[in-house]
């Protein structure tokens, strides 16, 4: 029996769960919605992953639209460090970190049939696809300059929630980078062997980074349960 992309659609299943309860039980306010916009990019990319992988689906598009999904999260992230950092008070700047993954996907555009899924297992899937080495750069920056940012913010909270937040982003975004650290090691000694699945396999780690998000929702709402939640749904009728 093929078990191609499983882990994949669990994780994809999880995730589309915890947005579901998300969309319903937190407040919506700027950073709960960037959130929820990450978790639900984390979910489409796993079921395309699965997608892929079980049910064979060769086009070069269905790889294309997995990175057009998955190249959207590292700048989210970022604004959302920036938003919980308050640094994010000039809304026009805010587009600059949305940069790089447009122009890639400008790119891709013209050049979709490069991209190829070249294997699958049960856990990941490697990729064929134009400018890997660049992409890989500017896919991780956003998150170092997010890790950055917390590790210089942190110090300086004072409130007891806040600093929990960013201590468990600080710690989702060091947990996520570790594939990254990994690959890039083995690059130094000429092993490109991770390299192709990093996208991949990131994306695993990330699952406990949307848990991660899913506290930081609940945390960054009035309410703590579902008693709190009617609570303040009626008081606010």
């Amino acid at each position: 029996m093929n078990w191609n992309g499983i882990v994949s659609l669990l994780l994809a299943c999880i995730e589309f769960l915890l947005l579901f309860n998300l969309l319903v039980f937190i407040e919506k306010n700027k950073i709960n919605n960037i959130a929820m916009i990450m978790i639900a990019l984390l979910a489409s990319y796993q079921t395309m992953e699965f997608l892929m992988c079980q049910i064979d689906l060769q086009s070069s598009y269905y790889p294309f639209l997995a990175f057009v999904i998955i190249s959207f999260l590292p700048p989210f992230n970022l604004l959302l460090i920036l938003s919980l950092t308050h640094q994010n008070k000039i809304s026009l700047r805010i587009f600059w970190i949305f940069i790089p993954a447009i122009a890639f996907l400008i790119y891709y555009l013209f050049v979709i049939p490069k991209f190829a899924v070249t294997s699958c297992t049960v856990l990941y899937a490697s990729y064929h696809y134009p400018l890997g080495d660049l992409f890989g750069v500017f896919y991780y920056l956003p998150i170092l300059i997010s890790i950055i940012l917390l590790l210089k913010f942190i110090p300086n909270v004072k409130d007891k929630k806040q600093k929990l937040i960013t201590k468990i982003l600080l710690y989702g975004s060091i947990f996520i980078s570790i594939p990254v650290l990994v690959g890039f090691s083995l690059m130094i000694v000429k092993n490109y062997s991770l390299i192709s699945k990093m996208e991949s396999i990131m994306c695993k780690f990330a699952f406990i980074y949307a848990v991660c998000l899913s506290f930081i929702c609940l945390s960054n709402s009035p309410f703590n349960d579902e008693r709190n939640y009617f609570k303040y749904l009626f008081n606010n009728k």
